[in-house]
């Protein structure tokens, strides 16, 4: 399947569950690039949930020891082939993308992160809820059809969608850490 998608746009493309295989080659790429640098790695968005369409990116949050450093980071990314974006309309987060078209986002945040957080707890529990994971891919591509050339009001209008999903994804964690899976 190709990947990639032109900046401002929305397509989302089927899951035909080639994602995670894209995510670990380019983790494996990253882990050669930067060597022993302490980080962590997780791939996010709907790339990362079985089953979603999605738009054709490979998300990944990298969590950094600080932001100390961050220079140094930037460098390195850069010749791996991403272009750093800053903040990019999220504080406490320093946004990458590689590709053109993009085929990558890599999200820099350090412990504590509220985004890191959210990303993966919103992920996890899509992963974990078959249905949820279903009226959140239909809410999206309600969005995609509305907004075909709209990036950004695809993103705005998903917000509410996602902020709700977050709340039961709360509750859910709650509920999941006082009735433990058995082993």
């Amino acid at each position: 399947m190709k990947s990639g998608l032109k900046s401002g746009t929305v397509k989302l493309s089927p899951d035909h569950g080639d994602w995670p295989k894209r995510y670990r080659q380019e983790m494996r790429r990253l882990r050669k690039l930067t060597g022993n640098t302490r980080y962590t790695l997780e791939h996010i968005g709907s790339t990362a949930v079985p089953g979603l369409d999605s738009k054709p990116i490979i998300d990944m949050a990298m969590l950094i020891p600080s932001f100390t450093r961050l220079p140094l980071w930037i460098t390195r990314l850069e010749k791996a082939g991403y272009l750093y974006k800053g903040e990019y309309g999220l504080p406490g987060r320093h946004f990458f993308v590689r590709g053109n078209p993009v085929t990558h986002h890599l999200h820099l945040v350090i412990p504590g992160s509220e985004h890191w957080t959210r990303w993966l707890l919103f992920r996890d529990y899509l992963r974990a809820n078959p249905i949820e994971a279903q009226r959140y891919d239909e809410a999206k591509l309600k969005l995609a059809r509305k907004y075909p050339t709209n990036r950004d009001a695809y993103t705005r209008a998903k917000t509410p969608v996602i902020n709700r999903l977050l709340i039961r994804a709360g509750i859910w964690l709650k509920t999941a850490d006082r009735f433990p899976s058995p082993r």
